[in-house]
């Protein structure tokens, strides 16, 4: 995709609840799969949990595909190429604000069932490539 000076580069993805997140196996097949995302300027977070197979998938290869989705994943306009980085417990509480402040009480019923589920919770953040 194409920037202009002036225009963020997530900017396709302003309003949306939920973002496509494209992560690649190591043969290079895409994983796509619909997230809940806050955004912050040029930086989006989001929240997964350890066992995910997006974290096995983000360990081997950082490089991810985001584009705006309905909540079962159809795409509803562009994708961007980012690259995705684990984030520190310390920022990782600044991301699940940031989650919190956009998701509302669904995120903290989100929060509620997960306790149940015993997986470490992890928090990405999304760069411009």
């Amino acid at each position: 995709m194409s920037q202009t000076t002036n225009a963020p580069y997530f900017a396709v993805l302003h309003g949306q609840n939920y973002i496509s997140l494209t992560t690649f196996r190591k043969n290079g097949a895409a994983v796509p799969t619909p997230v809940w995302f806050a955004q912050e300027g040029d930086k989006l977070v989001m929240l997964t949990f350890e066992k995910a197979g997006k974290v096995k998938r983000l360990r081997n290869n950082n490089m991810v595909e985001v584009a705006p989705c309905d909540m079962r994943g159809n795409i509803k306009g562009d994708k961007v190429t980012a690259k995705a980085r684990f984030l520190s417990s310390e920022e990782g509480k600044k991301a699940n604000q940031l989650l919190s402040r956009k998701y509302g009480i669904q995120k903290r019923l989100f929060g509620l069932m997960n306790i149940f589920s015993k997986q470490q919770p992890i928090f990405l953040e999304i760069t411009p490539a």
